[in-house]
């Protein structure tokens, strides 16, 4: 049990930096899209503890230490290998994304460059990735009763310091940047670019786990605490619509809001959050360099630099672009994730009746 909270904590962790603490994301994915949005919450939390469940459980059945062999062993050798090369530049998308995140909220508290708070923030992580994988999960887990306590707090404020009707508050939300046309596809395409950018360290955590039953446990748990954060983020945006729709991180605004050290706070917690996920997601890139034949620590500056170089384009510009094109790329691997799932189920199936002939003789 205890290693099941351990993987549920590290993905709820780890989510928090790619998928929701800015707010960003969930604006544009979920809030803005009314009240079909929590519809769509609903059906991404199943999706999710379903997806990072198997992901869980793969990585402790092939007890891997990197994530190719999970991905042959998902999609088979020859589109395997198509997938792997995907999912690394998925990995360097969402990186890219961390850092300009970190600008990004820097700028908006503090009035500092943008350009020199994600530079600040890139050569922390150099620094601080060679703390190793297992330091990663532990401080990602740890983190997370923080990030619950934050969002929590921030929720209870946004409802209690509504100043327009609902009605209006829907009608303002809908005009915000949507991440595509149609509210059940935002919500796949959510899913799907934060299980495609995640799997890569996903499989490598679950592969710390001997037990299978743990791993299944923690991803369930794990995609579950995520959807109630999701949700209860939701509806703070919502509420909060006519004073963050023109704001690049809405958590940060809020905490603000509430009072300035509480300002301050979300964003000391935003770049802890911001810099530990982007140095789980940058340890697993080096480490799939590294099964090139890539120096690691090498692979790791000269990813940083070039995601750095990236970054510049903006932190709103990028959550709409490249997160919608991850979630599409991204459906090819949840399907083969899916088929290798049935084919699980199907042998285990098989195997019940020689299993039950054997112990009758």
């Amino acid at each position: 049990m205890r290693n099941s909270m351990s993987l549920g904590g590290a993905f709820i962790g780890v989510m928090a930096g790619v998928g929701f603490a800015s707010g960003q994301e969930i604006l544009q994915f979920f809030a803005s899209y009314g009240w079909n949005s929590l519809i769509g919450v609903i059906i991404a939390t199943v999706l999710m503890s379903f997806f990072v469940m198997n992901l869980y459980t793969i990585g402790s059945k092939l007890q891997t230490s990197s994530h190719q062999e999970a991905i042959h062993y998902i999609c088979g050798p020859k589109l395997g290998s198509v997938v792997d090369l995907i999912l690394t530049f998925f990995l360097f998308g969402i990186i890219v994304i961390m850092i300009a995140g970190a600008g990004s909220s820097a700028q908006q508290q503090l009035g500092i460059s943008a350009y020199f708070a994600s530079a600040i923030a890139a050569i922390i992580t150099v620094l601080l990735v060679f703390l190793g994988l297992k330091r990663v999960m532990a401080i990602l887990s740890w983190v997370t009763p923080v990030l619950a306590l934050m969002i929590f707090i921030i929720a209870l404020y946004a409802f209690t310091h509504i100043q327009r009707p609902f009605s209006d508050l829907i009608q303002i939300v809908q005009t915000q940047p949507q991440a595509s046309h149609h509210w059940l596809l935002s919500a796949l395409l959510y899913v799907s670019y934060n299980i495609a950018g995640l799997t890569a360290m996903l499989v490598v955590m679950g592969g710390r786990i001997k037990n299978l039953n743990d791993a299944k446990l923690g991803g369930i748990l794990g995609g579950l605490g995520v959807g109630i954060l999701i949700a209860m983020m939701t509806l703070v945006l919502i509420a909060s619509a006519d004073q963050t729709q023109h704001v690049d991180i809405p958590t940060l605004f809020l905490g603000n809001a509430l009072a300035p050290w509480f300002g301050n706070f979300v964003l000391v917690f935003l770049q802890i959050k911001l810099i530990f996920t982007c140095m789980g997601l940058a340890y697993a890139l080096a480490a799939r360099c590294e099964a090139y034949g890539l120096n690691f620590k090498g692979a790791i500056i000269v990813c940083m630099i070039m995601a750095y170089i990236a970054s510049q384009f903006g932190f709103v510009s990028l959550v709409s672009y490249v997160y919608p094109t991850m979630g599409y790329l991204g459906f090819i691997l949840m399907i083969c994730i899916s088929i290798a799932w049935f084919r699980s189920k199907k042998l285990s199936l098989s195997q019940e009746p020689e299993e039950s002939l054997m112990v009758q003789k």
